[in-house]
């Protein structure tokens, strides 16, 4: 497993109750650029639209020496999941404060798969909660050192 990029905002806004392994719908040329790690996840979102995962506002830089084949940077790309997964998903965000958030993209073999998470917004006390424990932890961690 091959990764290409982590949502870590992600991750700092939210709390994840659960993730999903899906594939991504892409064209040769985005695949290209991926390879070269050209891509942003840190904004994008996904939404159900007609029973289809839809990865939408991820960015993947066109392709430098790609020509007619290249598409735009942010479209809406199609997630594979299965449907029960999807309509499972789908029961959980229409649930007061639930999104479904990508978390990682990474190479599995040759193929491109983008972990989604069903996530739950964090508030700001919470966030600055985990700041501190962070910070602690890291203080223990550097003591430890200098007295191990």
């Amino acid at each position: 497993m091959k990764l290409i990029t982590t949502n870590k905002k992600a991750f700092h806004n939210y709390n994840m109750a659960e993730t999903l392994e899906c594939g991504i719908n892409l064209i040769g040329c985005e695949v290209k650029s991926l390879r070269n790690g050209e891509v942003n996840i840190a904004d994008a979102y996904c939404r159900i639209v007609n029973g289809n995962l839809i990865l939408v506002n991820c960015h993947i830089k066109n392709y430098d020496k790609g020509s007619y084949s290249n598409v735009a940077s942010r479209r809406d790309r199609r997630l594979l999941a299965h449907k029960r997964e999807i309509m499972r998903m789908l029961g959980k965000v229409k649930e007061k404060g639930y999104a479904i958030v990508p978390t990682k993209m990474y190479f599995k073999d040759s193929l491109v798969k983008v972990e989604v998470a069903l996530a739950k917004g964090k508030r700001d006390y919470d966030k600055k909660e985990t700041i501190q424990r962070k910070d602690m932890e890291r203080d223990v961690q550097r003591t430890l050192k200098d007295y191990g």
